[in-house]
């Protein structure tokens, strides 16, 4: 294990601002985890996990020790006639996973190809894409528990899986992901229903060409980081109550939504933005992206304030005209390496 001072966090996440760590280390195993948290504990220091680097928005000093998780590795655990259970390291590439498990003929992540991030983080939001989320497909997750030193399996039930929530988020400080179960399938269950993969899908139903057409949709939508600088969906779909939503239907009778739990809506953000004159527009080196107005793109060497300026008049414009607040989706720090509300 080695700690280095003064270390650029650009590099290290995909919205590419500038970003000084006072303290970082990466670690390989919970060894290496443990004694980098006794470092820490000893030196004073605030603990910041870097998973991917595809959900955080960082401040241009940090005096914290920044963790970057690399725990590697694939293992069989178990397998009954219809599933197959396996143990992933977090800090495998989210992306060359899913498309591992469906040359090995599991299925059920297919819709979350090309999620930028490691599979570690996944829990955290409990990411999810074209009618699926994560936690459908979790069993368990094993986590070094700070608050008691020792490590945990922690039973997907016990998780509190939500839309973009888990109790990881609940409670950031506590857990470090060193492991995820997945039950996946042997046998495809396609959900094909959502947005334009149905159409795209054409005659081919196969968990390939599902995959395949993901992957193509994300492509054509969705910017590549290392060309413009992005943390994917910028805000999450606010989830309204039904009463809301029919007044909201009746001024826009064209507003995208999915009907929800608990007499929810769940509409989409996106829309919203782009009915809001954003989708395209820059405020100084931020902006929406052209292609889809729920990226937020560093389009030069944007800080934080940049970043935050452009988001906040997004929110402002949206909530003047539709009466919706939107929640950003990438977790927020301060210069202590602790996470602060937006």
């Amino acid at each position: 294990m080695n700690i280095e001072s003064q270390v650029q966090l650009k590099p290290f996440n995909t919205l590419s601002l500038n970003s000084i760590a006072s303290h970082y280390v990466k670690i390989q195993s919970i060894v290496d985890l443990q004694q980098a948290l006794q470092f820490s504990k000893a030196h004073d220091l605030n603990v910041l996990l870097l998973s991917g680097g595809s959900n955080m928005m960082l401040p241009e000093h940090i005096h914290a020790l920044v963790v970057a998780i690399d725990i590697q590795g694939i293992e069989f655990l178990s397998e009954d006639a219809e599933s197959k259970t396996i143990k992933v390291g977090a800090g495998q590439v989210w992306h060359d996973f899913v498309l591992w498990t469906t040359t090995q003929q599991l299925y059920g992540l297919q819709n979350l190809a090309l999620i930028p991030g490691l599979v570690g983080a996944s829990p955290v939001q409990n990411i999810g894409a074209y009618g699926v989320e994560v936690g459908e497909f979790i069993q368990s997750v094993e986590v070094y528990d700070r608050q008691s030193a020792q490590t945990l399996s922690i039973q997907a039930q016990d998780c509190h899986f939500s839309y973009r929530h888990s109790i990881f988020k609940d409670d950031p400080d506590r857990y470090v992901i060193t492991h995820v179960i997945f039950k996946l399938l042997k046998h495809a269950d396609l959900k094909v229903n959502y947005g334009d993969l149905k159409d795209a899908m054409m005659d081919d139903m196969s968990a390939e060409n599902l995959q395949k057409q993901v992957i193509h949709i994300r492509q054509s939508k969705l910017p590549d980081p290392k060309e413009y600088p992005n943390v994917g969906s910028f805000f999450k779909n606010p989830i309204i109550k039904q009463q809301e939503f029919s007044q909201l239907i009746a001024k826009f009778p064209n507003i995208p939504h999915y009907p929800q739990a608990g007499n929810h809506v769940k509409i989409a953000a996106g829309w919203l933005i782009d009915q809001s004159g954003w989708k395209g527009k820059q405020l100084n080196q931020v902006g929406m992206f052209h292609k889809q107005a729920l990226v937020l793109v560093n389009y030069a060497d944007a800080t934080l304030t940049d970043v935050r300026a452009t988001y906040q008049a997004v929110q402002k414009d949206v909530f003047e005209k539709f009466g919706v607040h939107l929640e950003p989706e990438p977790v927020l720090y301060n210069e202590l390496g602790l996470i602060k509300n937006h």
